[in-house]
């Protein structure tokens, strides 16, 4: 599927402001199942200066510099993006991850070992009695296990939109039984661990058509990717309960979901100031030409 992507932050400040350096996770990431063909990015004040490189975790990083005061802050980031995953299942794993439980081999224990690392203590406590009480009992296959699992996260808690910055602990997700699709993939990564599964927090978009109300309409998405011997990074959302098609746009993945907010920079000023923040994220098709289409360009 071809998609063309077009997100548009905008910051208004009360006064002039001076602007940090600023982090921008906003061009898709490439892979064998995602191809970008075209992006662009536009910044207001026209002032910035622009420069791109990589994160530690090979993420496409881009960074603004401000020479000058401003009262606001402009970022559109335009994407066409081919997705190629139609078929989330197309896999084979490795005999030993056929069921669950199952242990990584030493070879992928030192490049997981961020996607691995517990919980704090207390934290962990509180998820494995969650899931001793909830998940005690599930299917062995490992595919079957994650499914249910998803499944699980999905049926148990209320998606609540929350425009406030900021991410829920996953103890404040359970006690609440709710959250934004950034809360219900923390939950999911943090669960993840406890059972011993390398997983990662995924920052990107997803497509439904005009007619579905999807949950996350009009913003960014989140989800989460599971490392399966064999596989790969697997991507799974809990916030519709699906295993990951070519609907989903992935841009950035983190350990801890802070470190891939799609806009990070701060604002210094002499006096206290207001900031109001807007969002827009608009996903559609790519029409391919049609036959007389082509027949004209020639």
């Amino acid at each position: 599927m071809k998609l063309r992507i077009r997100h548009d932050t905008h910051y208004r400040y009360s006064a002039p402001v001076s602007l940090s350096q600023h982090h921008l996770y906003l061009r898709p990431r490439e892979h064998s199942g995602q191809r970008v063909t075209a992006f662009d990015l536009r910044i207001e004040p026209a002032s910035a200066k622009i420069s791109r490189g990589r994160d530690p975790l090979d993420n496409e990083l881009w960074e603004a510099r401000f020479p000058d005061e401003t009262e606001h802050l402009f970022v559109r980031a335009e994407s066409e993006v081919e997705t190629l995953e139609t078929n989330p299942f197309d896999f084979v794993l490795k005999s030993y991850a056929l069921e669950f439980p199952f242990e990584y081999e030493p070879v992928f224990k030192f490049p997981l070992a961020p996607y691995l690392a517990p919980p704090f203590p207390e934290t962990q406590r509180r998820l494995q009695q969650w899931l001793d009480e909830h998940f005690a009992e599930h299917p062995r296959n490992t595919v079957e296990m994650l499914s249910a699992f998803n499944s699980l996260i999905f049926d148990t808690l209320r998606y609540s939109r929350r425009e406030e910055h900021g991410i829920q602990s996953s103890i404040d997700t359970l006690t609440s039984r709710s959250g934004a699709c950034r809360d219900f993939a923390v939950l999911f990564v943090e669960l993840c661990r406890t059972l011993g599964l390398a997983a990662r927090f995924v920052s990107g978009y997803l497509f439904a058509p005009p007619d579905d109300n999807h949950r996350t309409a009009g913003a960014m998405h989140a989800w989460v990717e599971i490392y399966l011997p064999g596989a790969g990074w697997k991507a799974l959302d809990p916030t519709h309960g699906v295993w990951c098609d070519d609907l989903f746009v992935a841009v950035a993945h983190g350990a801890q979901a802070d470190t891939v907010n799609p806009v990070q920079g701060k604002i210094y000023a002499d006096q206290p100031v207001t900031a109001k923040l807007e969002v827009d994220v608009t996903i559609e098709p790519v029409s391919a030409p049609t036959k007389n289409q082509i027949q004209s360009a020639d």
